[in-house]
């Protein structure tokens, strides 16, 4: 019999200690080798979603975790997989999770070593496979889980989070545990972390100084959890604020000092750099521009009067800084701003008439019915406490451009790695995690095409998420610059799919949309339903051109 706080298998204790960190769900494809491991989370108390594809399962996964962060729980999601070919189809999410710094706990099933020797189908080594894109790469051992799952999650979460991989033989999943549960091991976090010394205090002096400061913040802002000192450090001392896409909602975008989401836009960056090059004190706030594109390589000179707070050493590359204050983004804050009074910023008044120009330039403008259109009807719809997603392609820039948050996390999107059919299952698992909000899926046909048969997943999970799909049969982002290179266009465009027969045959509702008063009135109506909603806008080609 199984003693107590001994459990039975080493399935049993990977999936006690995943429970004892605070995970709760998990997502992936079963496969002989890891029922055992299927088999444990469910009896630990971490439900496992089937879906039907690795790589959406673990996007529902990163759903999840910025679901749980923002109500304070920050805990790993959980992808699990099969050997061979379960482990192949996971690598694009193992990347986005990488380079977009979401914790994820990845498992794998293997055959034990000996068998490996002479037994080869489907066996190859996942480690190496995977150790380019992972914090780190673990083969469980017998005697040793217990340390090797604290060290598993410790990595996942500290400094920037991201995605480690477990393999996992069956006969030690299998075998007896043979040791206990212990306790989990303390973390560092960066609120734990402060800046001290002679570059706080010249930090500190140029701040003061500043008559025109501007704060970038990023991703590691978001995973900080820094949002409230952010608005709080912006509204004291009047310091407008530029975010990337992913750090859309740190502060209330509705706020007058709030310049919204930058990075991949040539026009709005048309409107920002120059803005960014006036301020006498950029503060650069748990900012990775990992998530730029090339018009944020090098921005402003190399002895720009720049401060950066980060908790992670910065060995990008893209610009210059003039004070690094290692800690977080929130304590060093404070420190940055203790005991100084508040002063009068920006007296031209720059940033006020930026906002104002970005506000015109993606108006609605269009005539007819497209995709600005489309972006602003629902917005206006749609409750503020809603969550957005957004696949890859032209319809994420200027939804990331046009929708205003007030809400950290407010908009998910893979920012970083910018991979396509991303959006259905991180609304999903956002969904699954918090039934409270509402969430619209922005996606692309293309994208939907990539992942439709998550709409299967959705149907059997009952979330009444909304899906609005932009259609215009081609691959607008990539035909747009085929054209601005004078390239011929090849391999862009595709047959139209019936997107709302698709959603009815997989116990959605679907409908095609035309004009705005359709998608308000279907919008509104998707709100009280508990299935699932598909709305395809249709917008025809090149509906894109001259929107960002």
């Amino acid at each position: 019999m199984p003693t107590p706080n001994l459990p039975a298998t080493g399935a049993d204790l990977i999936a006690a200690k995943l429970h004892q960190a605070g995970c709760r769900f998990a997502f992936g494809i079963p496969g002989g080798e890891v029922l055992a491991l299927m088999g444990a989370l469910e009896t630990a108390g971490i439900g496992f979603h089937l879906v039907k594809h690795e790589n959406a399962g673990g996007f529902m996964a990163e759903g999840v975790w910025h679901a749980q962060a923002r109500s304070g729980l920050n805990v790993p999601g959980v992808l699990l997989a099969t050997l061979g070919p379960g482990a192949a189809n996971a690598i694009n999410v193992v990347a986005n999770a990488w380079q977009d710094r979401v914790p994820l706990i990845f498992l794998t099933g293997c055959v034990p070593a000996d068998d490996a020797e002479t037994y080869t189908h489907q066996v190859f080594d996942h480690q190496q496979l995977l150790r380019p894109v992972v914090k780190a790469s673990f083969r469980a051992a017998p005697g040793a889980l217990s340390v090797m799952m604290d060290k598993a999650i410790r990595i996942a979460l500290e400094g920037q989070p991201g995605p480690v991989h477990i393999d996992v033989p069956i006969s030690v999943a299998e075998g007896a545990a043979g040791e206990p549960v212990t306790g989990p091991a303390p973390r560092l976090r960066p609120s734990q972390m402060r800046a001290l010394g002679p570059e706080l205090d010249a930090a500190r002096q140029l701040f003061s100084a500043a008559s025109r400061p501007l704060a970038i913040a990023g991703v590691d802002a978001v995973n900080e959890d820094a949002g409230a000192a952010i608005t709080d450090f912006c509204r004291t001392f009047g310091v407008p604020l530029v975010t990337s896409y992913k750090a859309k909602g740190l502060l209330d975008e509705t706020d007058p000092l709030s310049l919204g989401g930058a990075g991949l836009s040539p026009r709005a960056d048309a409107l920002l750099l120059p803005l960014v090059r006036q301020s006498d004190c950029i503060l650069l706030l748990g900012y990775d521009p990992i998530e730029m594109r090339i018009n944020w390589r090098n921005p402003w000179a190399a002895d720009a009067p720049v401060i950066e707070i980060a908790s992670v050493p910065r060995n990008h590359g893209m610009h210059a800084v003039r004070h690094l204050l290692g800690g977080g983004v929130a304590p060093v804050l404070a420190d940055l701003a203790a005991g100084l009074e508040p002063g009068t910023t920006w007296p031209g008044r720059e940033p006020a008439a930026v906002r104002r120009q970005l506000d015109a330039l993606f108006a609605v403008t269009e005539t007819g019915f497209g995709p600005a259109t489309v972006f602003a009807t629902l917005r206006k719809v749609l409750p503020d406490t809603t969550v957005a997603t957004a696949d890859s392609g032209a319809h994420r820039i200027l939804v990331s451009q046009m929708w205003r948050t007030g809400l950290s996390r407010g908009m998910l999107q893979s920012s970083a790695l910018c991979t396509m059919a991303c959006a259905l299952p991180l609304g999903i698992g956002h969904a699954l995690a918090d039934p409270s909000r509402p969430v619209v899926v922005f996606t692309g046909d293309a994208g939907l095409e990539m992942g439709l048969g998550e709409l299967a997943t959705l149907r059997d999970l009952g979330l009444p998420v909304l899906v609005c799909v932009l259609v215009d049969e081609s691959l607008a982002l990539i035909e747009l610059k085929q054209r601005a290179n004078q390239r011929a266009n090849v391999g862009v465009d595709f047959g139209g799919t019936d997107f709302p027969a698709v959603a009815r045959a997989m116990g959605g509702h679907g409908v095609w949309i035309d004009d705005a008063e359709t998608l308000a009135a279907e919008a509104q109506a998707a709100l009280a339903r508990t299935g699932f909603t598909l709305l395809a806008c249709r917008i025809g080609r090149r509906a894109y051109d001259g929107k960002f």
